[in-house]
């Protein structure tokens, strides 16, 4: 049977390297890989190689003007003609650039493969370099789709924290505090070198066959119950996580955001806001760029007859943060960066919330409050 790992990032030195080393160590292994540099000229250039060389090379046109739609279309049907031939142990699908794994790995189940891994390959000392570079990918030549309005930061954050195992490249250039970044940024990850033991027991290729669920891989990365990072602080990079009961004041956080958005290399997590109380918001900053967007109602909202409709997953994590006066609803914000100042972001994001007054007030008068998000979540 045909396994299929799923190897990405946008450290192209770093991911090449953990290709060849799985090839070199799964003997009969293939490597697909399509390249969308060639998008704007209207194909993306499919390659099939093993440890020896190409193996085949072929172009797919473009689907709807897109570059990742034409990957989605291609790569299953050659997926599964390697699976028809029965002599491949390995397909790896070495993704381009700035193609997120969790679409692809989405698309490798429902075309009936089994996926048994999921790497981000990773350079350490160009973790922090990645996350502050809040470039538009099509200004980088990165871009997937003319509509591609992702940014280097977002894309780098999303493909290292999506993976739970990364695969290291030896960077002479790295230091402690860039792997304890990246130790903080997704603390749940099995780290694995690149360059290491010998193929019979090679970490990179164990991760390879480790198994992968899609649908717990979804989950962890829900924002209701996302698996964040918890607190730390070593070798100059620290994690905070806020968590807070009251509400935020829509127009004093909407004051803030660009001083809370830059007081951190990466922020991330669940809020609510006054005037929208029965709605979960999603934050996700990276880059010094921000993303909100509603992530659905909190479960406190609903009726109890809509609760069997809620995965169970979503039920445990609301039963962890529940709170007998607003159930589900909270504030629950992470952020990771060197040199972070704690108490002043701290400050910051406590003269944000709520007074005394304002939340005696109640519900009602909470929701009269002026709708300064209404432009970031496109109401």
């Amino acid at each position: 049977m045909l396994s299929v790992v799923i190897v990405g990032g946008l450290h192209a030195d770093a991911r090449r390297a953990a290709v060849a080393r799985l090839l070199a160590d799964v003997p009969g292994s293939v490597a697909l890989h399509h390249d969308l540099a060639t998008a704007a000229a209207g194909t993306v250039v499919r390659t099939v190689r093993d440890a020896s060389g190409v193996l085949d090379a072929g172009e797919t046109p473009l689907v709807d003007d897109c570059a990742c739609c034409a990957l989605r279309e291609d790569l299953v049907p050659e997926l599964r003609r390697l699976a028809d031939g029965g002599t491949t142990p390995l397909a790896i699908v070495e993704l381009w650039d700035s193609v997120e794994p969790k679409a692809m790995a989405e698309v490798v189940v429902a075309g009936g493969l089994t996926l048994t891994g999921v790497i981000t390959a990773v350079d350490p000392a160009l973790v922090l370099p990645c996350l502050g570079n809040g470039d538009d990918l099509a200004d980088r030549g990165l871009a997937a789709a003319a509509t591609d309005q992702r940014t280097v930061a977002d894309t780098f954050a999303r493909q290292l924290e999506y993976a739970p195992a990364l695969a290291l490249a030896d960077s002479p250039e790295a230091d402690e505090e860039d792997h304890e970044l990246l130790t903080q940024l997704h603390p749940t990850a099995r780290q694995v070198p690149i360059e290491g033991a010998g193929p019979a027991s090679s970490p990179l290729v164990r991760e390879a066959f480790a198994g992968f669920d899609v649908e717990a891989a979804a989950a962890a990365q829900h924002p209701a119950c996302a698996l964040l990072p918890a607190e730390a602080d070593a070798h100059g990079v620290a994690t905070l996580v806020w968590n807070r009961r009251r509400p935020f004041h829509p127009e004093r956080l909407y004051e803030a955001l660009e001083d809370i958005t830059c007081a951190a290399a990466r922020s991330r997590g669940r809020f609510w806001l006054a005037d929208r109380p029965d709605t979960l918001l999603h934050w996700d900053a990276a880059g010094g760029a921000l993303c909100v967007e509603s992530a659905g109602p909190w479960l406190a909202s609903l009726p109890d007859a809509a609760w069997d409709m809620v995965p169970p997953v979503r039920r445990a994590a609301a039963a962890l943060d529940w709170h007998a006066e607003h159930g589900d609803c909270c504030q629950h914000l992470v952020f990771t960066s060197p040199a972070l100042d704690r108490d002043g972001l701290e400050r910051l994001l406590e003269s944000c919330l709520l007074t005394d007054a304002e939340y005696a007030a109640g519900r009602e008068a909470w929701k009269r409050l002026p709708p300064a998000f209404d432009t970031l979540l496109e109401v």
